[in-house]
């Protein structure tokens, strides 16, 4: 039984790791001559599928007309190279704050991928790119109360932080021993429907998209991070920040972007911040959760003009609180809370902001939808 625990702990959480120092990770885009970003072609779009230790998604986040917000994600997990699982998750936030979400989590089987891992398939479900690699089409039967039959096609430029979307972690920049890559889609449009046991969802309407590969166990990698995708008539802004552990010198890595409509404006991995302005203390555990906030995007322009945005104020209602070890026995979870200071939760919040916008000496406010993730490791 001990060593089934061992195990499990390990799997779920790992072991706590020394003290390496902030030279220990190279964030992406601070390499000497790294570009701020890379627009991303086709072949950025490929699932990796490590035979190491790793979980890599993509997600779908929409922002319906009809007022909904919904998010579909591919997970592929791989423990230690020995055992691989996939999941898929559906998501949707009703309009207003009076009526439960929906949520379907969902173990795949017979995955696989076409010849050039663009696509991926499963028993019940396709999500593949187009030849052009300009939209995915999402479809899955599997689960009734959530048919997916959904369309995202790019509406800008994708694009990566630094040469390549990757930090690195190890001592040997040479020989990293871990990795976390994103890979965006700032802005897309979104068409098809969602079919629930209460009727269907029409999911016309904006999107964004986001290929993540995590290579390392997660404690080790990030102890918090801090997400934003916000959609308006005019404007995408997307913020994406972790923290790494103190092992890593709890280094601040940070990528962000705004587009438009057919132009991205901007994207960079070193300006910018996200700031937990008001906090309450979530009362099962010591997380300070954010109750108002500071989001700043800074940059410039194609053409050379400083560009940046700023959202300050209330979150509002909290949408979701995710328990991340929910499936675990509560023994284990206070095994990995002991031995590693693991304790993951994911608050979510799904606001409407405005958002002031300033490219050169023009300032424009835009109203628009958020979905805000704030998550706390270890």
């Amino acid at each position: 039984m001990f060593r089934w625990a061992q195990q499990t702990l390990a799997n779920v959480a790992g072991t706590q790791e020394p003290v390496y120092g902030p030279e220990a990770i190279q964030p992406v885009g601070k390499n000497e001559g790294d570009p701020a970003f890379t627009e991303l072609t086709k072949a950025d779009l490929t699932w990796k599928t490590l035979n190491v230790t790793n979980a890599e998604t993509q997600t779908f986040y929409v922002n319906a007309e009809s007022g909904h917000t919904c998010l579909l994600q591919v997970i592929y997990n791989n423990v230690a190279g020995m055992r691989v699982t996939v999941q898929f998750n559906c998501k949707v936030f009703s309009p207003g704050n009076d009526k439960p979400f929906l949520w379907s989590s969902d173990a795949l089987t017979n995955h696989g991928f076409d010849e050039k891992q663009h696509s991926f398939y499963a028993d019940g479900i396709s999500l593949e790119l187009s030849e052009d690699g300009s939209s995915y089409t999402i479809k899955s039967a599997v689960n009734e109360n959530s048919m997916v039959d959904v369309k995202f096609t790019r509406a800008a430029p994708g694009f990566m932080g630094g040469k390549d979307g990757t930090s690195y972690y190890g001592t040997d920049p040479n020989a990293p021993w871990g990795t976390m890559r994103h890979a965006f889609w700032p802005r897309a449009t979104v068409e098809g429907r969602i079919i629930t046991k209460e009727g269907e969802l029409d999911m016309k309407g904006r999107g964004m998209f986001s290929h993540a590969l995590q290579g390392m166990k997660p404690h080790h990698a990030a102890s918090r991070w801090n997400f934003v995708n916000f959609q308006s008539p005019t404007y995408s802004a997307i913020l994406m920040e972790f923290t790494t552990p103190s092992s890593y010198g709890s280094t601040v890595v940070r990528v962000s972007g705004i587009a438009t409509d057919g132009k991205l404006l901007y994207a960079n991995t070193n300006a910018g911040h996200i700031k937990h302005v008001e906090t309450e203390q979530d009362t099962d555990n010591e997380w300070l959760v954010p109750t108002a906030v500071s989001y700043a995007w800074e940059g410039k322009t194609e053409d050379g003009k400083d560009i940046s945005a700023l959202f300050e104020g209330s979150l509002g209602t909290l949408w979701d609180r995710v328990d991340v070890l929910a499936e675990v026995p509560a023994f284990i979870k206070t095994i990995a809370a002991n031995a590693a200071g693991t304790k993951p939760y994911i608050y979510q919040f799904r606001p409407t902001i405005e958002l002031e916008v300033k490219v050169g000496e023009e300032t424009k406010k835009e109203e628009g939808t958020a979905l805000i993730e704030a998550t706390f490791v270890s």
